[in-house]
């Protein structure tokens, strides 16, 4: 393996703000990992591993060693009802539904365009339109990090929520995602009950259909990264109680909001364009001026920039519904993660 030092991770996130790590390397196989978590060169320092960096804010240096996953390969068997795909923790997700849906196999396509690679996908159990990662998922291959063994976890040992895991708990700095197992219907049903989706004619609706209509949306709503530098939905949709949700209806009827078990899901992106910040910017920072909850960096942004930004979008929101945000995007610090309270007390 080639190592980098004091490497630039400007390339290495989609935020593209500049930010440097003691080491980065790219990994290729179980065994480079392996040897990247017991070379004696590298044992003393903390450890990220990275995949797109679609889903990441580096707020300072990361004084540790970054590996890159370029795990590739995907493997394609079926059964008489399913299609089964075994998936390397590096394969890019937007190309995997893309290849899915080219392939006619159907299941994938309302996640089409998540940015990120297919080992980041169950650790936030990415969703959208109506289907998560957990709904397709059937295991899960980790690599554990007190045996440097594989081992695989079904769906329910991963305990999926919302935009949530076991990997983001009990498993966190425990593991490293290698490989995912799908298991995808052939009696396909369209899952279009979700915002537009819902206008699609039902007499000519088809993976590639829903596939085509999802990608329109989000090329019109979300912005691309190589042209703005962003880490997609910054915030997260809170879940609040009903009789909370009630009590806004009283003064925000057009609040828009989605029965989440017995709570309701209310939509961040309404929240935060209700306090006026589509376009406010911070510094080289910014809110997207067509989509409130995307944060860009907008014109050579530092991190304190989008720090920033973030906590006068959290704070307005908390003001005006009573509803504290909670971010999506990982904050990445000194040498491990961590949260928005503690990035803006780096920043006192």
């Amino acid at each position: 393996m080639q190592s980098y030092l004091n490497a630039s991770l400007k390339k290495a996130h989609t935020f593209s703000i500049e930010q440097t790590c003691d080491v980065l390397i790219e990994i290729r196989s179980v065994d480079d990992l392996i040897s990247a978590y017991q070379s004696p060169q590298w044992s003393h320092l903390p450890k990220l591993m990275l995949g797109k960096g679609s889903n990441m804010l580096f707020t300072e240096h990361f004084a540790g060693l970054v590996m890159v996953n370029k795990l590739e390969g995907i493997e394609r068997t079926e059964t008489e009802t399913h299609y089964k795909l075994h998936i390397s923790g590096g394969e890019d997700w937007p190309s995997l539904v893309k290849w899915s849906v080219e392939q006619g196999i159907g299941g994938l396509e309302n996640l089409a365009m998540i940015p990120g690679c297919s080992g980041s996908a169950p650790i936030q159990n990415i969703g959208a339109y109506g289907v998560e990662l957990q709904d397709v998922c059937e295991y899960v291959d980790i690599l554990c990090l007190d045996t440097y063994t594989v081992k695989r976890l079904s769906r329910d040992e991963c305990q999926f929520g919302y935009r949530d895991s076991i990997f983001k708990h009990a498993l966190y700095g425990k593991a490293i995602v290698v490989a995912i197992g799908l298991t995808l219907s052939k009696d396909w049903q369209p899952c279009n009950h979700y915002g537009p989706l819902k206008a699609l004619d039902m007499e000519t609706i088809s993976p590639r259909v829903i596939f085509d209509e999802v990608c329109a949306i989000r090329s019109s709503k979300l912005p691309d990264p190589a042209v703005s530098g962003n880490a997609g939905s910054f915030f997260k949709n809170p879940v609040i109680e009903k009789d909370h949700y009630d009590r806004l209806t009283q003064t925000y009827p057009n609040i828009v909001g989605y029965e989440s078990g017995d709570k309701i899901k209310v939509a961040a992106g309404w929240l935060i364009d209700q306090c006026q910040f589509k376009g406010h910017k911070e510094g080289g920072a910014q809110v997207h001026p067509n989509q409130a909850l995307v944060l860009i960096n907008y014109s050579d942004a530092s991190s304190s920039d989008v720090v920033r930004l973030a906590n006068q979008v959290r704070s307005a929101v908390k003001e005006k519904f009573g509803i504290t945000l909670e971010h999506e995007v990982r904050f990445m610090g000194k040498d491990g993660e961590i949260n928005l309270d503690i990035a803006l007390e780096a920043l006192a």
